[in-house]
């Protein structure tokens, strides 16, 4: 046994799983009193990711055992050798031949001189001899790609190219997972995956390049809500080993942890952004809705050259906002259409339920204010006469084969949709996006745009064409798209956050549950608060199920402090989820 290597112990009556975490320890009590263990089950988390989790669940504020079940083989794995094998060298990529080549190489020389460096790299432009020049020379090196089809497809390129490359992912099966994490525990290979690669468990780390920091995919949504970003910083700290960023569209939070950026001469990456076409939604007439003429002109344009087009809007549905011109009140819908209503406290009759009538008077005359994926595609159908629509959301199963696809954000991340190379990509209301009542509201817009100018990356920039209706043609972010220069929005946020404190700028941590243990909690934290700590708690906000409040502490390690000295006693009074850099809030 070593440390990390899953164990069977005997627990009131029941064999449990756990990990060996410490070795050569004076007991605290009698040795008589200790009891033997059952098995031996598995090989588990080098001892570094075992030292790792610790850090994790303390600035996170979730259970340990759930980072070491994450850096653990799903099913039974063998111990790697005691000795690890000899280091070999990565082969040369060699000098490039194109000027996407040359233009890589250059920023991987810029890059290399850093031990920790943001890379800013255009969407359009193929990314994969840069991340290969980010590699380590000799040991191992990991990379992280949220999107699992694109993590296999570099695998298999540098493959050919004689890497050792080694997959892991959560869209793997347990076995191909356990086979996969038994080649990493031989070292030197390269192992790309999704966040739960920077906890692989190579024991000659080198090099950890993390891609687009900004895909929410790359965070763990159960607690504690890791990032694959600041474990990989905080891992290859450890190591001594080298950590890049790669994106078209960085995090602040990136930026200001890493410090060195390096990103191509201004025209090379504004001729690597697509070209783009704003729409300024006040110059329409009025009723013209979502359909404005130039989006009808590119629609019919991409069809007629025989590519597809796809429309963007995030939301689901028919009808999710309509107004009664009799009684002047709104009501929210379902994705079904059914009012989103409490019919029995406002005493309406039942059968108005799914209906097309208002439930709070009965009128007929509604009017609807925003709409849904469903309903947009219906009147696409309409519009477009005999071209085919189809509609595309995370419950949709590969992508149908239409001339036009409109669906949520989820469009965008189908590798089925990227290989029929679409020549247009509409973003039919960004507004909704840019205004969101959220604390990252800008930078995801932003990054859902880069997602876009992705999908455009198939063909040649003239081909290309990404379409933005807005009210706000003055916007940073379209700013940004437009010149295809990220920074403009990254310095724009950067001021943003500074003045409200928000990461990177400070910590942020949202609690939510049963209305007694998040009571509790606000009014620990708030006692802390008199005592001096720099914290803000805002909150307690309840509904009828459950309660919230927001923390907001001067920096990461304050706020993990907080969390653990008010969290434990408050779990004992109910449901408590704790979300630290929540993505959404």
């Amino acid at each position: 046994m070593r440390v990390g290597t899953i164990v069977r112990v005997g627990l009131h009556g029941r064999r449990v799983r756990g990990w060996v975490v410490a070795d050569r320890v004076e007991a605290s009590t009698e040795v008589s009193r200790l009891r033997p263990l059952t098995a031996v089950v598995s090989a588990g988390p080098t001892p570094d990711v075992v030292e790792l989790s610790v850090w994790i669940a303390h600035r996170w504020c979730g259970p340990r055992v759930a980072v070491l079940r994450s850096a653990s083989a799903p099913n039974r794995a063998p111990e790697p050798p005691p000795h690890p094998p000899a280091v070999r060298a990565i082969p040369d990529q060699g000098p490039g031949t194109s000027d996407a080549d040359r233009l890589a190489d250059t920023v991987v020389g810029r890059a290399a001189a850093a031990s920790r460096v943001v890379v800013r790299w255009p969407p359009l432009l193929d990314r994969r001899r840069l991340v290969r020049g980010l590699l380590a020379s000799t040991g191992s090196t990991i990379v992280a790609v949220a999107d699992g089809s694109r993590a296999r497809a570099l695998a298999r390129w540098l493959s050919t190219l004689g890497h050792r490359t080694v997959v892991l992912h959560s869209d793997l099966s347990d076995r191909e997972r356990t086979a996969e994490w038994s080649r990493a525990t031989l070292g030197t290979c390269v192992v790309v995956g999704g966040r739960i690669a920077v906890l692989a468990p190579v024991p000659d780390l080198a090099a950890i390049v993390v891609v687009d920091d900004a895909d929410e995919a790359l965070q763990e949504e159960r607690a504690p809500t890791w990032t694959a970003r600041d474990v990989a910083v905080e891992r290859a700290r450890r190591a001594g080993a080298r950590v890049s960023v790669v994106s078209a569209s960085p995090t602040v939070v990136a930026l200001a942890g890493l410090g060195e950026s390096v990103a191509p001469a201004p025209a090379a990456e504004r001729a690597g952004w697509p070209l783009v076409e704003v729409v300024d939604r006040r110059e329409e007439p009025p009723g013209a809705g979502l359909f404005s003429r130039a989006l009808t002109d590119a629609l019919h344009g991409a069809i007629a050259a025989g590519g597809p087009a796809v429309c963007v809007l995030n939301r689901r549905g028919r009808q999710r906002l309509v107004a009664c011109d009799a009684c002047g009140e709104i009501t929210r819908r379902d994705r079904t259409g059914a009012p989103l209503f409490d019919l029995a406290a406002s005493g309406a009759p039942a059968e108005v339920a799914g209906a097309a009538v208002c439930p709070h008077c009965g009128s007929t005359r509604l009017r609807v204010l925003r709409s849904g994926v469903t309903r947009i595609r219906e009147e696409l159908e309409a519009l477009l006469g005999r071209a085919s629509v189809a509609d595309v959301d995370a419950d949709t199963l590969g992508a149908p084969d239409a001339s036009v696809l409109i669906g949520t954000e989820s469009v965008l991340r189908r590798h089925e949709v990227h290989a029929r190379r679409p020549r247009l990509v509409a973003y039919l209301d960004l507004d909704q996006e840019l205004l969101a009542p959220r604390a990252r509201a800008v930078e995801q817009a932003f990054w859902l745009l880069a997602l876009g100018a992705r999908v455009l990356a198939g063909r040649p920039r003239h081909d290309t064409r990404l379409l933005v209706q807005t009210r706000m043609p003055g916007h940073e972010a379209v700013e940004a798209l437009r010149s295809g220069d990220p920074s403009i929005v990254a310095d724009a946020e950067r001021a943003r956050r500074r003045a409200l404190g928000f990461p990177p700028f400070g910590a942020l941590a949202e609690l939510r549950g049963a209305h007694e243990a998040v009571r509790h909690v606000t009014a620990s934290l708030t006692a802390l608060l008199e005592l001096g700590l720099d914290l803000t708690v805002l909150g307690p906000r309840a509904d009828r199920t459950e309660s919230a409040t927001l923390v907001r502490a001067a920096d990461a390690e304050t706020l993990a402090d907080a969390l653990a000295h008010v969290v434990p006693p408050a779990r004992a009074l109910g449901r408590l989820r704790v979300v630290v850099d929540p993505p959404r809030v």
